[in-house]
């Protein structure tokens, strides 16, 4: 989920209520990913990988690096080191890994290969010593905004920094809503939960790369006042459902004596 999703909510929300704070984050890229953001053509599962991913494409991957870049600089906003590791495949080639590892330490992270896939454990010792290294090193670890900051501030600050919108873009009734919340003490301690695509730094998950000069459409503000979180969704994307009070795992079970399972049907 990168540096704009899974990261910032870990940054913002995690370690504001825990108290962490983290020496090292680690930003996992992939050669082929990195080509897609270059411009690559698209992935569909179940279909054979397009052969750009496939074999050595130097000038493809090149123009998808300012993806990378763009998440370790995300990262290095917050005070954390990064390091990047390269999860390499079979059809890697030195020359695109060095391109990779070139752009991530002129970026400001030190950077592993790991061959763990194929490899195990001995394929991720140059990233654990590369982790530890770094760990070894002195963080500033800093938050993104203050609490006492409005939420439409928090958006804000939020797409302009680590998505690299130029602003937000508030449905008429989202803002209205966001408004109201904003008067309302009682949500003043509720964490900002961003909802969008993990696929794009933007809200449209067809958008690759570092795209500039866009807004970011705001449609909706939802409230989970259970968990405390203020969820503003950007574009249209799909929710993921809740569980319910009683839900139905609870009535699966297995007879240790015949090793039936129970309870599925």
């Amino acid at each position: 989920f990168a540096a704009d999703i899974g990261f910032e909510k870990f940054w913002n929300v995690k370690c504001r209520l825990s108290g962490l704070k983290p020496h090292v984050s680690v930003l996992t890229t992939t050669i082929r990913a990195l080509k897609m953001h270059g411009g690559g053509p698209r992935v569909v599962a179940g279909i054979p990988l397009p052969e750009e991913y496939n074999k050595e494409d130097l000038a493809l991957l090149e123009k998808g690096l300012s993806n990378m870049v763009h998440h370790i600089n995300v990262i290095r906003t917050s005070g954390i080191n990064p390091v990047v590791c390269i999860n390499a495949f079979h059809t890697d080639t030195k020359d695109e890994i060095a391109m990779v590892r070139k752009a991530a330490e002129e970026a400001g992270a030190r950077c592993a290969v790991s061959t763990h896939w194929a490899n195990g454990g001995d394929g991720a010792l140059e990233l654990a010593d590369t982790v530890m290294e770094a760990c070894e090193t002195d963080s500033e670890f800093n938050f993104l905004y203050p609490l006492e900051m409005k939420i439409r501030e928090r958006v804000e600050k939020i797409a302009k920094v680590v998505y690299g919108a130029d602003g937000v873009s508030w449905n008429p009734d989202a803002e209205e809503k966001a408004k109201t919340l904003e008067k309302d003490a009682k949500y003043d301690d509720y964490a900002t939960m961003m909802v969008k695509t993990h696929l794009s730094l933007t809200h449209d998950p067809a958008t690759k790369g570092v795209p500039k000069g866009w807004n970011l459409p705001i449609r909706d503000v939802l409230i989970y006042s259970g968990a405390k979180f203020l969820c503003p969704c950007a574009g249209t994307i799909s929710l993921m459902p809740g569980t319910s009070s009683d839900p139905a795992f609870r009535k699966v079970d297995v007879d240790t004596k015949t090793g039936k399972v129970m309870g599925l049907f």
